[in-house]
C-alpha cells in the first residue's frame, strides 16, 4: 500500500466521521426515548433545536420551529392512542407562529395527559407550545418567554406604538402598513392564547395571561423564569427527570478548537470532599 492510497483511505474516513458520529447519536437517543416511555407509560416526543455538526464538512446548523417540525409531531401525537400521555421535551428558541400553533393545537386535543419538560430554555414559539400541555416541568434554571408577535426585527406592540404616538402626517407609508399589520397580528395572538388557554383557568385569568404574554409588557428575549411562572399562575414544576438531563447529553454542540467551559463531569458530593479530608488528617 502506498502512501497516496494511506492518505485517500485517511481522506475517506475523516469525510464519514461526521456522520458516523451522527448515526451512533440518534441510535442512543432512540434508546433513551425508548427507556424514558418505559419507565413513565408515555409517548415522549422531543423538539430539540440545538447546534450539531450535520454535515460531511462539520458545518454547524442551527434551526427553529418550520412546518417540518410541526409535520413531524402532529404525526407522532396522531399515531398515539388518545388515553396514552404525551411527554414533549421542548429546547428551542422558537421559530414560526403557523407550526408552533400548529403543534400548540395538536397537544391542546390529546385527550390523555399532556407534560412539557423544559431543561433549559423554551422561548416564544416553544412558550406557546408549553401553554398548551396540562403541566410544565421546568429546570429551576429553565426560563420561558413572550409570545408577542414579531415583524421582522421589531416587535408588533412597538410598531402599533408608534402610530399611537407619532402623527399620521409624519408616519411614511411602510411604517403605516407595518403598524395595521402588527394590529392584526397582536389581536391574532391573543385570540389564539385565550382559545390555548380556556380550559385551563377561568376567564378572567385567561384574559389576564393572554395579555401579560402576547401584547408587549416584556421584551421578546424576557426570561421567564420557574419563580415568575408560578406567580402567573402557570402550571409548572421543577422535579425534572434524571433521564431528560441525559437525553439533553446527546445533543451536543459543535466542538470548538478552544472550548470555553471547563468542568470534572463527573457528580461531586459532600461525602467526598469530607471524605478527603479525614484522610489528610491522618497522615
Amino acid at each position: 500500500m502506498t502512501g497516496f492510497d494511506i492518505f485517500w483511505i485517511f481522506f475517506i474516513l475523516m469525510t464519514l466521521q461526521p456522520l458516523m458520529r451522527q448515526r451512533f447519536l440518534e441510535a442512543a437517543r432512540q434508546r433513551m426515548i425508548e427507556k424514558i416511555e418505559k419507565k413513565r407509560n408515555s409517548r415522549v416526543i422531543l423538539l430539540v433545536h440545538r447546534q450539531e455538526t450535520m454535515s460531511f464538512f462539520g458545518f454547524p446548523v442551527m434551526r427553529y420551529i418550520d412546518v417540518n417540525d410541526s409535520e413531524q409531531v402532529i404525526r407522532a401525537i396522531h399515531m398515539t392512542d388518545p388515553d396514552v400521555p404525551i411527554d414533549l421535551v421542548l429546547h428551542t428558541p422558537g421559530g414560526l407562529v403557523l407550526a408552533a400553533l400548529q403543534i400548540a393545537k395538536a397537544l391542546k386535543r390529546h385527550k390523555a395527559k399532556t407534560t412539557v419538560f423544559v431543561p433549559h430554555y423554551a422561548m416564544s414559539g416553544g412558550t406557546l407550545i408549553a401553554l398548551a400541555a396540562d403541566e410544565i416541568v421546568m429546570d429551576e434554571h429553565a426560563v420561558l418567554g413572550p409570545v408577542d408577535p414579531q415583524l421582522g426585527q421589531y416587535p408588533a406592540a412597538s410598531i402599533v406604538k408608534v402610530k399611537q404616538e407619532k402623527p399620521v402626517e409624519k408616519i411614511d407609508d411602510q411604517t403605516l402598513i407595518l403598524a395595521d399589520v402588527s394590529e392584526k397580528a397582536l389581536k391574532q395572538m391573543k385570540e389564539q392564547l385565550k382559545e390555548l388557554l380556556s380550559d385551563k383557568y377561568p376567564a378572567n385569568k385567561v384574559e389576564e395571561l393572554a395579555e401579560i404574554m402576547s401584547q408587549g409588557r416584556w421584551t421578546h428575549d424576557y426570561p421567564i423564569t420557574f419563580e415568575e411562572a408560578k406567580k402567573l399562575g402557570l402550571p409548572v414544576r421543577t422535579d425534572m427527570p434524571a433521564e431528560i438531563y441525559q437525553l439533553m447529553n446527546l445533543f451536543p454542540q459543535p466542538v470548538r478548537y478552544q472550548p470555553s467551559v471547563l468542568y470534572d463531569p463527573s457528580p461531586k458530593r459532600a461525602s467526598e470532599n469530607k471524605m478527603e479530608s479525614l484522610v489528610k488528617s491522618l497522615k
